[in-house]
């Protein structure tokens, strides 16, 4: 099983204890997903070190002040190490008051131009920003060669298709297991099989109300994902498997 997004650096985790525990619990691959520059540093580092773990590099829409073109260097010497995955998390956050839309568009397309240039697929983050988000996506078409996820995908099945038309895959996490989670269990009966894919957001949106999420947790959401789609646990296992491959030919 595998968890294309998640975040340790500076989230208290304890080590080995945790790796230990997300290996137990049967979790081949985990992707540790940047959002600052010192945060990719450090996952790369993990990474170096533990089987089965890679990471990707990106900074976060809301996570800008000090984005600009040594930033881009910086994020272009992370990804030539052999396990960097990917561009990302990138994209647009609208959630939060006094967001700068210009700063974040700027940032946005720097790093789509970033991964064309690298050859890399791309995660993206977009929250309260769907329009932008799609319009971005296409006037940039050309970055997207090598594919991108949306990550923790949640704006419904209404937008699913227009996602879909570009190339998209989706990874769906803990929200799934909750049962007012209408939005989101429609998206993921609406995906296409071949563009699904699991994640936690570790530490973030546990399947279990109050917890600290962990890739651990993946068992849990793969075989909801499963009943949702009304496969068996095999199926759905086999199928993220393929679709990482596809999405991430680095991860080895």
């Amino acid at each position: 099983m595998i968890d294309v997004h998640a975040h340790f650096a500076a989230e208290g985790y304890e080590f080995p204890a945790e790796w230990e525990k997300i290996k137990a619990a049967k979790v081949e691959k985990v992707i540790l997903a940047a959002d600052t520059l010192e945060h990719a540093k450090w996952h790369g580092e993990f990474a170096k070190t533990h089987n089965g773990c890679y990471f990707t590099v990106g900074v976060h829409p809301s996570e800008l002040e000090n984005f600009g073109r040594e930033a881009v260097e910086k994020l272009k010497e992370m990804a030539a190490e052999e396990k960097c995955v990917a561009v990302g998390e990138i994209g647009l956050d609208y959630h939060y008051p006094d967001f700068d839309k210009r700063a974040q568009r700027a940032a946005f397309e720097a790093q789509l131009s970033m991964a064309e240039e690298l050859s890399l697929p791309v995660e993206i983050h977009s929250r309260d920003a769907c329009a932008d988000t799609l319009a971005i996506l296409r006037e940039h078409f050309c970055s997207l060669k090598s594919g991108f996820l949306m990550h923790c995908y949640s704006y419904g099945r209404e937008n699913l298709g227009d996602f879909l038309g570009l190339g998209a895959y989706f990874s769906f996490g803990g929200v799934v297991c909750f049962k007012n989670a209408r939005r989101v269990i429609e998206s993921v009966t609406d995906c296409p099989m071949e563009r699904i894919l699991s994640e936690t957001d570790s530490p973030y949106l546990s399947p279990f109300r109050g917890e600290k999420n962990t890739p651990a947790n993946i068992p849990v959401i793969v075989e909801k994902l499963a009943e949702i789609k009304g496969v068996s646990l095999h199926e759905m296992i086999e199928a993220i498997r393929s679709n990482a491959s596809a999405l991430f030919p680095k991860m080895r």
